[in-house]
């Protein structure tokens, strides 16, 4: 089994989904800065969540005061505020954060959302905050898109006994149903993928999967 590097998240929001999906990696051991403008809101998390601050996250001096640039995925659970969630992640990625979280509302808020800088956008009717949690913890996945009930795109950690290797000599269609689509360096996604390119630590892959056969991967 490899370990994975262990992440840190922090939640902006902490509604029925924001709390949830704080719980459910906090339970799991992984460290969590949890937020929200209401203050009775945070007095009743502070002895579910360790790190639970009553703050505005659209204010700049309190996103560096949080540390955010040391953080590897922010979830902005706010979809009923489109403007702060806006500012945001705004902020978030101009901190240098990797992988921004939406919630929205709907197509045209997850639309603008998307255009200004969230990396994944989702929706609460459509997807649990302990779902999303669980899809987090699952050892560098993150499902991104759901295709059908059978299939969904997910972006992927390159795992440590796969760098130096190149996606032919891993083969990874045949072992795990998984098809790799882009490879993503940094803000660069390719899409003409050199089979007998060497993979490093530094690429995300982006891949086409059956989620029958995920679990395959995952245990590996």
């Amino acid at each position: 089994v490899i370990v994975q590097k262990k992440r840190s998240y922090a939640v902006f929001g902490l509604g029925r989904y924001g709390k949830a999906v704080a719980t459910e990696l906090s339970e799991n051991g992984m460290d969590v800065i949890a937020v929200d403008s209401d203050e009775h809101t945070v007095e009743d998390l502070t002895e579910v969540l360790p790190i639970c601050k009553c703050a505005d996250v659209t204010d700049p001096e309190t996103i560096e005061q949080l540390g955010i640039s040391n953080v590897d995925v922010v979830i902005i659970a706010m979809a009923s505020h489109l403007e702060a969630s806006v500012l945001s992640i705004t902020l978030c990625k101009e901190k240098g954060v990797k992988t921004v979280i939406a919630k929205c509302s709907s197509e045209i808020h997850k639309k603008i959302l998307k255009q200004v800088g969230a990396d994944i956008v989702v929706f609460p009717e459509k997807e649990s905050g302990i779902n999303l949690a669980k899809n987090l913890l699952s050892s560098g996945f993150v499902d991104m898109i759901s295709l059908s009930k059978d299939v969904s795109v997910i972006e992927l950690d390159v795992k440590e006994n796969w760098v130096g290797k190149s996606l032919k000599e891993l083969n990874l269609r045949t072992k795990y149903t998984l098809n790799v689509v882009a490879i993503k360096v940094n803000d660069d996604v390719i899409v003409s993928i050199n089979p007998d390119m060497p993979l490093n630590s530094d690429m995300l892959l982006i891949a086409i999967v059956d989620k029958a056969k995920f679990s395959k991967l995952k245990q590996n």
